[in-house]
């Protein structure tokens, strides 16, 4: 196993959930409102937006799959799902994180499970654990992708086209097995592992506009901007080493040594299949002012499946 393969499995778990797929938190919603059930609509500050100045909106996005490069190592990535509050302040955007963080994904097995993290090794203690868990399923190493702060720098302009980053986003991703600690991490919050992602094909545009129920409606007072179908990547992310994985730092520093973590930027590199964004809101937001971001809340609740 090449040292960066952690490191290439843990970021995968950017890759866990499609828009097809909603966080377990979100709300199942009707219609064309369905991709936004976890538009965090009740938030303060969507809350303030008046359709003139600030204009709220909801913002979803994902992927279906791709690969991960980490030197010689290529590995497959699952689906990545993420919602967040949008708000338009004159062409700057500003994102609102819901209460689950808004980038959430499915667990996924590191190839080679703790034998391929840590083993072998000539530290008596890790060895030991290594000879316990040959041909057992307490080898099982699972990486599950966390928020590690709020993502920055959208810009949907961005979205549109080749080659400009689209956005920020700040993770850390957890380590499960019995023999690490349940503090067990690559990234943290205040060490993230920060992917800017940039379309590397163009996507293709579409508008829906649908009634405040959800119907498709080409004269509804809702709409939604989807842009569909391209790919995209980052090159420019770092990862840094593992912490918190018990025996007072010790199994920190054996995967570190056996993973070759931290990896820095321009060895890792990310590409997300057919990816989509959806930015939904009112057709014409200036007709809701001054309590837009209120009256959008209030069409999202009506529009709930109970």
């Amino acid at each position: 196993m090449r040292p960066s393969r952690l490191a290439a499995a843990a970021v995968t778990a950017v890759a866990a959930a499609v828009l097809i797929t909603p966080p377990a938190s979100a709300e199942t919603l009707a219609g064309e409102w369905a991709a936004f059930g976890n538009c965090p609509v009740d938030a303060a500050a969507m809350l303030a937006a008046d359709g003139v100045d600030v204009v709220a909106t909801c913002l979803a996005g994902g992927a279906p799959d791709g690969t991960i490069d980490m030197g010689d190592t290529t590995l497959p990535v699952g689906a990545v799902d993420m919602q967040y509050g949008l708000l338009n302040r004159g062409g700057t955007y500003t994102l609102v994180s819901p209460a689950n963080g808004g980038l959430t994904g499915e667990p996924i097995s590191i190839p080679g499970g703790l034998l391929g993290l840590m083993c072998p090794s000539d530290i008596p203690v890790i060895s030991d654990i290594c000879e316990a868990v040959v041909g057992s399923p307490l080898n099982t190493v699972t990486a599950t992708l966390e928020p590690a702060g709020a993502p920055t720098n959208f810009d949907l302009s961005a979205a549109t086209a080749i080659g400009r980053p689209i956005m920020t986003i700040p993770i850390k991703v957890r380590l499960q097995n019995p023999f690490l600690a349940r503090t067990c991490y690559i990234g943290s919050n205040s060490d993230p592992i920060r992917l800017t992602v940039s379309n590397q094909t163009r996507p293709t545009a579409r508008f829906v506009r649908f009634n405040a129920d959800g119907t498709p409606n080409p004269t509804g007072e809702m709409n939604y901007l989807q842009l569909s179908g391209a790919t995209m990547g980052d090159t420019t992310f770092a990862v840094p080493g593992a912490r918190g994985c018990g025996l007072l730092g010790l199994i920190d520093s054996v995967v570190n040594g056996r993973q070759g973590l931290p990896s820095p930027a321009g060895e890792n590199s990310l590409v997300l299949n057919n990816t989509t964004f959806k930015v939904g809101g009112f057709q014409n937001p200036r007709a809701f002012a001054p309590t837009q971001g209120r009256q959008l809340a209030d069409r999202w609740h009506a529009a709930v499946v109970d």
